[in-house]
């Protein structure tokens, strides 16, 4: 190219503008109507109102308002818009088309066809404003928006489909949960199609299973006037009706958890299970609020002697094997003792079992089983590990102790070592059965459905030793039969475990009242806070569901 070839394209495409010590350049001129066409469906497309605003001739002062609102009020959750065509200009003026495609809520997808016209203005070739720019049949005033429907929520049931909603039992409701108007953060947690004020579970299996139970709700774009009338209806899109979730309570055996709980004056938490599954059948709570049943976090104080029994049975002993019992020990310069400073000499490990003996524990988990073995058979009966059964629980903690003394207190269920009600009937059907599963009150897939959404896995079944089970069989009915619950009047055919947990401090502290046991293929554990000792305030609950279930 010569020199003077290249300095004509150089003046034809910008010209250098000298004003005092500085300069300008300005650019050559637009690309005509398709080039601000392809410009402003670009920035519609990124949601950059301000640009169209610039590039539209005379624009409502309020725009870009009216464009967010749009995008808002029809719930879009992506919007593409590219050219369709640009007709040739003619004095000053051209027409155009562009293609709509919106993704709305629920992932559906809208597709429409829209126009677009162009004026040149200031030597420049702008968007000329009309309503109709944003849709073909919209006028001055009028808006777009979708309407949705929710349809009717599933039903959640009992194991035999009966409906537990509307029940007046408040546990019924705790594990239902309520539903009302979604909030802000929640519709943004759930996210398309939720908005806020949207029904919505609030807890329990309501929330749980929110996107199960809801459906999809049937929307409807339409054209509505500025009091929010309709003018016209545009696209109908139907809705998915909510999936019904059967749980594993069973109605029977709920009810008569609840009844159990009726005269307890403390706060107090009964649940149940069957072993051979971990299907929980009643979750009771008195009062409401907290499930302290699935979320409470308590010492298992000598319902914990379950797993270091199974522990010591493990490194060789059985039922029969002598031990000392003695009033008091000392480890590590503290003092342990027995209720009332009871005193048993030698004994049988069963009878050390069925009375409770902490020194009989305390002494021989320092001496035979330590911190490692016994973590490991915690571990087996559910310790340490995430309960994933349909609703949120805690886990069970069995931490490593600092030293001896703090491991003698965590053998007997005291110290670090916290559980809840769930863990610890899972600990009472494991016994029973020979193998702990982790319990579950929905259908196993869907509880591993939920565990995988969580990025946890469901925690496999753990097999025991039969050596473990044939033990436990004969340690924890002697517990009823001749132990710390001789005199509570259990059915024919109990085995069980009473703890008391000292919780807070001082000389003489303050102390939950635990049972836990099986009879047949049900397990179940009870709980009164700071009610005392577990023989006199627990068990009696247990005895009294037992003898109402039958």
């Amino acid at each position: 190219m010569t020199r003077s070839r290249w300095m004509a394209v150089a003046a034809a495409a910008v010209a250098v503008v000298l004003v005092g010590a500085g300069a300008f350049w300005l650019l050559r001129g637009d690309d005509g109507p398709k080039g601000t066409a392809e410009k402003f469906t670009a920035a519609w497309s990124r949601g950059d109102y301000a640009a169209m605003r610039d590039l539209t001739a005379v624009p409502p002062v309020d725009l870009t308002t009216r464009l967010a609102k749009q995008r808002d009020d029809l719930g879009a959750t992506a919007q593409k818009y590219t050219v369709a065509s640009v007709g040739k200009p003619k004095g000053g003026e051209a027409g155009g088309a562009y293609s709509a495609e919106l993704t709305l809520a629920g992932g559906r997808t809208w597709s429409y066809d829209g126009t677009l016209g162009f004026t040149k203005s200031g030597g420049e070739w702008k968007v000329d404003w009309s309503p109709t720019v944003l849709y073909p049949t919209l006028k001055e005033g009028q808006r777009l928006t979708a309407s949705r429907s929710w349809p009717t929520r599933g039903q959640i049931s009992y194991a035999d489909g009966s409906s537990m909603e509307g029940s007046p039992s408040g546990s019924v409701q705790q594990i239902v949960g309520p539903v009302g108007p979604a909030t802000d953060e929640a519709a943004k947690k759930l996210g398309a199609p939720y908005r806020k004020g949207d029904p919505v579970g609030v807890d329990g299996l309501s929330k749980q299973y929110e996107k199960r139970l809801a459906g999809t709700p049937a929307m409807t774009v339409q054209v509505v006037d500025a009091s929010g009338r309709t003018v016209s209806t545009i696209k109908r899109f139907g809705g998915q009706d909510g999936r019904p979730l059967r749980t594993t309570i069973d109605a029977r055996v709920q009810k008569a958890a609840g009844q159990a709980l009726s005269g307890v004056d403390k706060p107090a938490s009964l649940v149940a299970l069957r072993p051979s599954t971990g299907e929980i059948l009643a979750i009771a709570n008195k009062p409401g609020g907290l499930n302290r049943v699935l979320l409470g976090h308590y010492p298992p104080g000598s319902t914990f002697k379950v797993v270091t029994a199974a522990a010591l049975v493990a490194g060789g002993m059985d039922a029969g094997t002598p031990v000392p019992c003695p009033a008091t020990i000392n480890v590590g310069g503290r003092q342990f003792k027995n209720y009332k400073y009871e005193s048993f000499g030698t004994i049988p490990l069963r009878d050390a079992f069925a009375h409770s003996c902490n020194t009989t524990f305390a002494q021989l988990a320092v001496e035979k089983l330590g911190q490692k073995k016994l973590t490991s058979v915690a571990q087996q009966f559910g310790f340490n590990a995430p309960i994933v059964g349909g609703l949120p629980a805690v886990r069970a903690a069995f931490p490593g102790a600092k030293d001896d003394t703090a491991f003698a207190a965590e053998s007997f269920g005291q110290g670090e070592v916290l559980t809840s009600p769930l863990n610890m009937a899972s600990v009472a059907g494991a016994a029973a059965d020979g193998t702990w599963r982790t319990p579950r009150i929905v259908p196993a897939d869907l509880a591993s459905q939920a565990a995988d959404a969580g990025g946890r896995k469901p925690e496999p079944p753990h097999r025991l030793d039969p050596a473990i089970k044939t033990a436990l069989h004969s340690l924890m009915p002697a517990v009823v039969s001749e132990g710390t619950a001789r005199v509570v009047n259990f059915p024919s055919g109990t085995a069980g475990k009473t703890g008391t947990a000292e919780f807070g401090g001082g000389d003489n502290p303050p102390t939950h009242a635990w049972f836990i046991g099986y009879r047949s293929d049900l397990a179940f554990a009870a709980i009164v806070e700071g009610g005392g000792t577990g023989a006199e305030a627990a068990a009696p609950i247990a005895a009294t569901f037992l003898g109402s279930v039958g």
